[in-house]
């Protein structure tokens, strides 16, 4: 189904959308500097978590080369038929549907261990860190990244989406970016049994659309794109009114500057 809003077309699943609108403009960027600093080598073997539509899967099936293998896992259906429409036939990644918290592979499987923006949406962190854990070989390196603080973008965003659309709706931003405190991942880390932890918070900035369009590409690659299409027209109309108006001061010649925080844990699994 396409939903016609301001004269702009968004068809297909959010999972489509997301590849289509949020890898381009923020999950790409962000997938090219984890890969960066995992450092990947060629034969290594792969794993990325909460992998979504597979930006940083296929992105690390590039370092590893054929003669390393790699697998992405996600616990959403939508978002992994993406994951393998975009993968190029060359390209031999394999994709599991299970949830992080228990994963379908033996002890000591993976080199290499990678979750980008994805540890905020898994109920059990704890649990998800120690099959992350379990998986590694010993000396194996894992590589976590959360988004936040939020940003006084996305908070202008929740607030008019609290107050147009619906509060539960809107609640998706904080969610986002509920994450990013170095001392309590630090922490988690530790907890799940990972030793050479080092956490640090940096600042990425990121080109976005023109205000209108991302609004809308942001939503419909989003949960938030039901609630925002039963609301009706005129509270639609009311949300962009809003956050188009407030996002002016981010936009220079036509695109947004949007600078957010990026926490990045680094860790090693020793057995002692």
């Amino acid at each position: 189904m396409t939903q016609q809003i301001y004269g702009k077309s968004f068809g297909g699943t959010p999972a489509e959308n997301y590849e289509r609108f949020f890898v381009p403009s923020i999950g790409g960027p962000v997938a090219d500097d984890l890969i960066g600093v995992a450092g990947l080598q060629p034969g290594e073997r792969v794993l990325d978590v909460a992998c979504g539509t597979g930006v940083v899967t296929r992105r690390a099936a590039e370092r590893v080369g054929a003669g390393g293998t790699v697998a992405g896992l996600d616990v959403n259906a939508g978002m992994l038929s993406v994951a393998r429409s975009q993968t190029p036939p060359d390209v031999s990644i394999e994709w599991y549907e299970t949830s992080a918290e228990s994963m379908p592979f033996p002890d000591e499987a993976f080199d290499v261990v990678l979750c980008q923006m994805g540890l905020q949406f898994i109920p059990d962190k704890q649990a998800a860190l120690r099959e992350m854990r379990r998986v590694l070989v010993t000396g194996g390196r894992v590589f976590v990244t959360v988004p936040g603080p939020k940003p006084p973008l996305f908070a202008i965003m929740k607030e008019a989406l609290a107050s147009h659309i619906d509060p539960k709706a809107a609640a998706f931003a904080d969610l986002v970016f509920s994450m990013h405190d170095v001392d309590e991942l630090t922490e988690l880390m530790r907890d799940a049994g990972f030793l050479e932890v080092d956490v640090q918070a940096r600042p990425k900035t990121l080109r976005l659309p023109a205000p209108a369009d991302f609004l809308w590409q942001y939503i419909h690659s989003t949960p938030v794109a039901q609630a925002v299409a039963q609301a009706g027209q005129a509270k639609r109309d009311a949300l962009e009114r809003e956050v188009c108006e407030q996002w002016q001061e981010f936009t220079v010649d036509g695109f947004m500057s949007l600078r957010v925080g990026m926490t990045t844990a680094t860790a090693r699994k020793i057995d002692m």
